[in-house]
């Protein structure tokens, strides 16, 4: 697919800021928003947009996935030039699977929500994870459902309250702790008004190769934002317990690697970036598996809100590697390597007789 495209000037402007790509930031933007004002969602759709700019991703070159709710409506209101596919609730990741595998050239975003996520299409999610697919999976994450009035999601922590007064009685699901023990290479969760952590593991996102799948938690100002949920704007800032302080370098730009022994780690991604991380108070190795998921456990047990990475592996093979798929992307091949001769077709069916 081409990559090369003409930047569009920024009103009012003879000469608008530009990355290295040559393109400007009204070039990553979609559609006006249509969700409710205040919402978590628009300031991640913010992020994804300054991630994409400052990387210089090509908007042609990426596919955006969702499924059904509040959440799957945001690929519209961020790079309307990408390729974008809407799928029926619960199965984008089946879609995202045959995307990569047609044409594994294109950079995959999939956002999804909780109820999304981990309510109908807790079975695609649970595979998609295991398979490490190349692909961004953001999960927008509020603890209700927002198109259907509110009710709980899977993602609900006990004893959360509905406006309503109902009290939540079910254990929550924690995407997080699933999909590191699933296989994800790349395991965050982030709250959507914390703009400068969001935004570095987006662009750390952006360089890994594999599954990143990063937990947004992102309050519902309609149905989840009153006093009584966990899942608030004032709830999210107060418990907001991050694991570490995130900086991120972009490949192309000059990387000084400069840290203290035991202070920073600095982890180098797949496409030469480095994203840096430094503890805060607490002695967790972001490439530590089980570390992780123990850090995970704990947080739950003090009823803390951790942001943060808490895992990443950016040597693990991805599910297009492991696949061994050829260079030509299956979806640029020519028919007669793709599908099979009618001489072949009367040979398997003479064999079937």
């Amino acid at each position: 697919m081409s990559a090369t495209s003409t930047p569009t000037p920024a009103p009012g402007s003879n000469n608008p800021k530009t990355n290295h790509v040559g393109l400007t930031v009204l070039d990553y933007r979609g559609s006006k928003t249509t969700l409710c004002a205040g919402c978590g969602h628009n300031a991640i759709t913010e992020r994804i947009i300054d991630a994409m700019y400052e990387m210089g991703v090509h908007p042609e070159n990426v596919a955006k996935l969702s499924g059904i709710g509040c959440s799957s409506k945001t690929p519209a209101y961020f790079m309307n030039r990408s390729h974008g596919f809407n799928s029926v609730h619960g199965r984008m990741p089946s879609v995202a699977t045959g995307v990569a595998l047609a044409n594994q050239k294109l950079m995959l975003i999939g956002v999804s929500g909780d109820g999304d996520t981990a309510s109908i299409g807790i079975g695609q999610f649970i595979h998609l994870m295991r398979r490490n697919l190349p692909i961004i999976y953001i999960i927008e994450d509020n603890g209700v459902y927002g198109l259907t009035k509110g009710q709980f999601s899977a993602t609900a922590d006990l004893g959360s309250k509905l406006k309503t007064g109902v009290i939540n009685d079910l254990p929550p699901i924690d995407t997080c702790a699933l999909a590191i023990q699933l296989g994800a290479t790349f395991v965050a969760r982030s709250f959507s008004g914390d703009k400068k952590q969001l935004l570095n593991l987006l662009k750390a996102a952006i360089a890994h190769r594999g599954t990143a799948m990063i937990d947004v938690i992102s309050p519902c100002v309609t149905f989840n934002d009153h006093e009584g949920s966990t899942k608030s704007y004032k709830y999210s800032k107060d418990h907001d317990e991050p694991v570490q302080e995130i900086g991120f370098v972009p490949g192309f730009e000059n990387i000084d690697v400069d840290y203290d022994d035991g202070e920073t780690a600095n982890v180098r991604m797949h496409d030469g970036s480095h994203m840096r991380l430094r503890k805060l108070d607490r002695d967790h190795d972001a490439t530590n598996k089980v570390g992780a998921l123990q850090l995970l456990a704990e947080s739950h047990e003090k009823g803390e809100m951790l942001t943060g990475v808490f895992y990443v592996n950016a040597t693990a093979p991805s599910f297009i590697e492991q696949l061994n798929l050829t260079e030509t992307s299956l979806a640029r091949m020519p028919e007669e390597l793709t599908r099979p001769s009618r001489h072949a077709l009367d040979e398997i069916m003479e064999e079937l007789r």
